[in-house]
């Protein structure tokens, strides 16, 4: 079974764009009415059960069942009665919140994930429609949605042959209002193989990339752009009365930067993936923890570059181009030759030039460890018996573990692979 998710940009009239506001502000209550129903029960089984606190928790009774997925479920539906509110959203809407409430509480315990917060207009960002009938709901440039009819929105893209919509998820933006369909086909793509030229990639601040073709690519400061202007706005935020409507529109308009500066990092993210698998059969990454590096001294540089959203988009393009995608070991990339595997010893930042005392291979720092990565990538896979044909990985002809002698020793591995498979005379 494949899955894909393709956002649209949606264009409601006014009236939907009412009926949405309501339906995130009816799903929003469901859901701090169901969080808090949750918490008052845990609350009350934290005590001593000879001396319940009247002020801080509530009594309920000791044979009360856990308010779980199924119980609050049975609850939404008899509350309609009482609450005619909740009859003006679909009822499989605030079912999806409940489900994603009762997805948080597990993820809390399984993941180790902080425990569910209430929501305020600004949290609740979304809704799904999980079914969308049997009838036709595609038609041109229009999709039909329960209770909203049929909405325009912008086709950029054809949905692919053999796909069918599976759910449809609504976000408000800043910049407007996204569609986000589920697509899935009952087909099976295998993982791409290795094959043909492999590219060592090394992330970096003083060059974003550096790959191990010798190309260094220079890192654009997305957020350093905007941020003259960013703090313009925040700081007159802070003036503003909490719950107004002019504290709202800054919001706005703050999101609406923040989304540009998102938007225009990850498409400088995509087009970049898509250069780097040009005319590369492998491409191989450090296999580096962004979370932990985003909490140095240079955080704010490592998260405006976006380094772990773009190792997710190359996975995904690597995947959807039929190129061999693999993460290598970290440790020492710098402090290798990658033209005779000498220990070069520790760099300082202020080195850029990689200068090996044994070989005298001189290059870029970055660029050495792309492919020092690139050399790793490779001996792994041949330890594993998956061989490759490659044609040109090299620093210098020549040379250990680069050019004719890598080549060479590919090949010797090869036949002593198919040599083993030979049924024995």
């Amino acid at each position: 079974m494949l899955s894909l998710t393709y956002e649209y940009k949606a264009m409601p009239t006014g009236e939907q764009v009412q009926l949405i506001e309501q339906t995130l502000t009816v799903c929003r209550k469901v859901w701090n009415f169901a969080l808090r129903e949750r918490k008052d029960w845990i609350n009350s089984r934290k005590c001593p059960i000879n001396a319940c606190s009247i002020t801080s928790e509530y009594i309920i009774p000791a044979d009360a069942p856990y308010p779980n997925y199924y119980e609050q479920a049975n609850t939404l539906t008899r509350a309609k009665t009482q609450y005619p509110e909740l009859k003006t959203v679909n009822a499989q809407v605030l079912q999806q919140v409940l489900r994603k409430l009762e997805t948080a509480f597990v993820d809390m315990k399984r993941k180790g994930m902080g425990f569910p917060r209430f929501k305020n207009r600004y949290r609740l960002r979304s809704f799904v429609y999980p079914q969308l009938g049997k009838a036709q709901f595609l038609k041109g440039n229009q999709i039909k949605l329960p209770q909203l009819g049929w909405v325009d929105y912008v086709k950029s893209r054809e949905i692919p042959d053999g796909f069918v919509v599976k759910q449809v998820r609504v976000v408000p933006k800043a910049s407007g209002y996204s569609g986000m369909l589920t697509l899935e086909s009952d087909v099976s793509v295998p993982d791409p193989v290795p094959w043909g030229h492999p590219r060592g990639i090394d992330l970096g601040l003083d060059k974003f990339a550096a790959t191990s073709d010798g190309e260094l690519i220079d890192r654009p400061r997305f957020l350093k752009t905007l941020q003259r202007e960013l703090k313009l706005l925040q700081r007159r935020l802070r003036n503003k009365k909490k719950g107004s409507n002019n504290r709202h529109k800054l919001n706005q308009k703050i999101a609406r930067l923040h989304q540009q500066i998102s938007d225009t990092r990850k498409d400088w993210h995509f087009k970049l993936a898509h250069k780097l698998c040009d005319d590369a059969g492998m491409l191989l990454v450090e296999d580096i923890n962004f979370i932990s590096w985003a909490k140095g001294m240079l955080g704010k540089h490592t998260l405006d570059a976006g380094f772990g959203q773009f190792v997710s988009i190359l996975e995904w393009v690597c995947w959807k181009r039929g190129v061999y995608f693999a993460k290598v070991n970290k440790d020492y990339t710098s402090q290798v030759c990658p033209n005779c595997d000498a220990h070069t010893g520790k760099k300082d930042l202020s080195d850029r030039l990689h200068a090996c005392p044994e070989c005298g291979y001189t290059t870029h720092r970055d660029v050495a460890a792309a492919q020092v990565i690139r050399n790793r990538g490779v001996e792994s896979l041949s330890a594993v018996g998956r061989i490759v044909d490659i044609k040109e990985v090299a620093c210098g002809g020549g040379l250990t573990g680069t050019g004719n002698s890598l080549v060479k020793s590919q090949r010797d591995r090869k036949k002593g692979y198919e040599a083993r498979l030979q049924p024995a005379s």
